[in-house]
């Protein structure tokens, strides 16, 4: 049995019958996935004693298998790189290339997104969930026993130099989050998870299905639709989203006629928590789910490399709109001026046990990343804070222009400006974050021209060509061609000056 406690909660369940998961296919129970992901384990082990840390990588569809395969790689000692079938095939790649995956799960209808890796390192195989899992098996023996300290997922971050970093992330950093999270949201094993949102994403993957997972409550899977997740919610009793979402689905229900209306309420009241993240919730959102439930959404703080970090609480009378609430338990924070002092208002940094390791093959990120001092290693989040009189914590915004948040994403600028500089008629670029209701920021493209080439420089044109290089949550949501970019006294593109210009 694997010594980790973030297994040990997963193996608690080995033999239970309820489920852990429901999908369009039917239900899942607990002994079954448990069952399954031993099976996926033992034929990625294939003899040996552990993966010790191998990187694996996953494309696979939300569901039971997902978990089946997920907990197989743990099982095994490896280590998770969670795919997206939003990706396009370079990001896909780099993110194989950096992390050296030599193995790829895939659901069967997923397998040809990535059939292309095993094309390009002559060593990497792509195995399917129906051999990992089909068939009658017997009963496997794992050897593998991998600790609290290993390795077991590598989440991508974008970054202010340009290219995603994986975030290595350890069984404790998950354990600790789970049980951090039971005890702040108060997770039980009654407890039915309606789940809309990305897997590859530390919201959806880690802060939503594990800590249902870890307090061993099941899982609702549903792709995301806001008529079919209206539907839903009478069969589940949390619900998690980032603003985008929820906005989505505030708009459907405007939409929708009145005796739709009035079931899709009554089932929002029937859930006992409906949270929002990933960006701050506009405060007309959280106020039209007060008027619909009686309670304002739960917000929190949280990031790929921290996991969630601060949160309101779970009465719903001490939550504070456009606020992220209090540290959790075990969460240091420090809130850093620009004058390298502790105070009210400046860089939030975390301390703690749920903080990841550090970037894979980035020692110099990794160190730029934080700050070792003697009450401990703290991590620079990046985000520009202020602290009330009750010690509730507000976002005040990126610490770095070049980092956007749109639609629950946290986008680097330079990796988009990177994508569009390789278009023949662009000459200079600058992304910049625009505010808008519907994404948390808009993602604002303002590109200059080569000479001779401005009747190709188009808006259509662009933001096609980003759409074949980049997920389609990181393509500019418009394009401004301009004649020249403000820039100061040594030639950088002042990016405030630009976004005051654009209004």
């Amino acid at each position: 049995m694997g010594s980790s406690t973030l297994l040990a909660r997963w193996l608690l369940h080995a033999g239970d019958t309820r489920a852990i998961a429901r999908e369009a296919r039917g239900e899942t129970a607990w002994r079954d996935a448990v069952a399954a992901a031993d099976r996926v384990a033992a034929a990625l082990l294939d003899g040996r004693r552990s993966l010790e840390g191998e990187r694996i990588a996953m494309l696979v569809s939300p569901g039971a298998d997902f978990l089946a395969c997920m907990f197989g790689v743990l099982r095994a000692g490896g280590c998770l790189v969670v795919l997206s079938p939003v990706h396009p095939p370079p990001e896909t790649l780099y993110f194989c290339d950096d992390a050296k995956v030599e193995t790829v799960i895939a659901s069967p209808e997923l397998a040809e997104r990535v059939a292309f890796l095993a094309a390009s390192a002559p060593s990497r195989r792509i195995l399917t969930t129906t051999a990992l899992l089909g068939g009658a098996r017997a009963a496997p023996s794992i050897a593998a026993d991998p600790g609290d300290d290993a390795p077991a997922l590598q989440l991508y971050t974008s970054g202010t130099t340009g290219k995603p970093k994986g975030a290595i992330i350890t069984h404790a950093n998950l354990a600790k989050q789970q049980e951090l999270l039971a005890e702040a949201w108060a997770w039980d094993a009654g407890d039915v998870l309606l789940h809309v949102l990305p897997l590859h994403h530390l919201h959806g993957l880690g802060i939503a299905l594990l800590s249902a997972i870890g307090a061993g409550a099941a899982a609702h899977f549903l792709p995301f639709d806001p008529r079919a997740t209206w539907e839903a919610m009478p069969r589940t009793t949390v619900f998690m989203g980032v603003p985008t979402i929820h906005m989505k689905l505030l708009a459907a229900l405007d939409e929708a006629d009145a005796a739709t209306q009035a079931r899709w309420i009554a089932g929002a009241r029937s859930l006992r928590l409906i949270t929002s993240g990933s960006a701050a919730l506009p405060v007309t959102l959280g106020e039209r789910w007060r008027a619909i439930t009686g309670a304002y959404p739960l917000e929190r703080f949280g990031m790929t490399e921290i996991g969630v970090g601060a949160s309101n609480p779970l009465d719903p009378a001490g939550r504070r709109p456009g606020m992220v609430g209090l540290p959790l338990r075990t969460v240091g924070t420090r809130i850093v001026g620009d004058d390298g002092r502790d105070g009210d208002s400046g860089e939030l940094w975390i301390e703690g046990p749920c903080v990841f390791v550090g970037y894979h093959g980035r020692a110099d990120a990794t160190r730029d990343a934080f700050v070792d001092h003697a009450a401990g290693r703290w991590f620079k989040t990046g985000d520009t804070v202020s602290r009330g009189d009750d010690g509730y914590i507000k976002i005040l915004g990126r610490t770095s222009v070049d980092i956007l948040k749109s639609g629950g994403y946290k986008l680097s600028a330079l990796e988009i400006e990177e994508v569009l500089r390789e278009h023949a008629a662009v000459s200079e670029v600058a992304v910049v974050g625009l505010p808008d209701a519907m994404w948390g920021e808009r993602v604002v493209a303002c590109v200059v021209a080569r000479a001779g080439l401005e009747s190709a420089c188009t808006e259509d044109a662009l933001r096609g060509f980003a759409k074949e290089r980049l997920a389609p949550y990181k393509v500019p949501k418009q394009v401004v061609v301009m004649s020249d970019l403000p820039r100061n006294a040594v030639g950088k593109v002042i990016k405030p000056a630009l976004v005051k210009k654009l209004g």
